[in-house]
């Protein structure tokens, strides 16, 4: 029995009104987001079927992973999709404080901005600076923090992509104290309308695919996993995803604020 229900409930988001829950409800459209990659092959392979959807995710990004595997990153960028910061280590929440939260936070932030510009595809040029900031050079959010202030930009522009302010929190685990920390630093805290239940290796990959497709609706921010235990549910559950909304006339996008 899951003790996490599938759809989030009102209740719940009417608690915690400044996270992020559902996307506008007045258009066909489904927010698929992606957790805990960049993963080799399972990452690609989600891109790949994304793109035959004519499909845009959001990837909620594990640092030390996009350290690992950068080009699997940069691979993301280059689909036109969006990343978001999933912290560098995946700690619980709960069991984390605020300080060493935000730490993994920003962390993964500077492991992605460097990411953003070192892509060389198809040239011999050297790197262009890894940190692009709108006109002004406004501090970014880890220079802020560092000075115990606050920022109101919401995006860095690399070579061929941007570092966005979205952030899902691992697990779903975050302390008020961490999230008003990480709002007055300008992150957008995205959580979710419906879970697949993808990383559970108990649920079968049907029951993963009609989580979904029995739940979602216009808006809605649906979670799977691009990890390689997610992988055998999420593969199915997304391909039948894909299929169902397109034939009743849904549009996948990006979440973008």
């Amino acid at each position: 029995m899951n003790l996490i229900p599938v759809k989030t409930p009102k209740l719940i988001k009417g608690i915690f009104p400044k996270y992020i829950w559902n996307m506008p409800e007045d258009q066909m459209v489904i927010y698929l987001t992606f957790d805990d990659g960049p993963t080799p092959e399972i990452t690609n392979w989600t891109l790949d079927l994304l793109k035959s959807y004519n499909a845009k995710a959001t990837f909620f990004c594990i640092g030390n992973n996009v350290e690992q595997h950068p080009e699997i990153f940069q691979d993301i960028l280059k689909e036109g999709h969006v990343t978001g910061n999933h912290t560098y280590n995946h700690p619980y929440g709960w069991r984390t404080g605020t300080e060493a939260y935000v730490a993994e936070v920003l962390k993964t932030e500077q492991v992605m901005s460097a990411k953003c510009g070192v892509w060389r595809a198809h040239t011999n040029n050297p790197p262009v600076p890894e940190r692009h900031v709108r006109a002004g050079q406004q501090p970014t959010r880890v220079e802020r923090a560092r000075s115990g202030g606050s920022t109101t930009l919401p995006y860095r522009k690399g070579t061929f992509g941007r570092v966005s302010n979205l952030f899902r929190p691992p697990y779903g685990q975050i302390k008020p104290s961490q999230g008003k920390r990480l709002q007055a630093l300008g992150y957008k805290i995205i959580m979710w309308d419906i879970l697949a239940f993808d990383w559970k290796t108990a649920v079968s990959k049907e029951a993963c695919a009609k989580n979904v497709i029995s739940n979602a609706g216009p808006g809605s921010i649906v979670v799977f996993h691009d990890s390689a235990k997610a992988a055998p549910r999420m593969k199915y559950a997304l391909t039948e995803t894909l299929a169902h909304f397109s034939q009743q006339g849904y549009q996948f996008k990006s979440i973008e604020f």
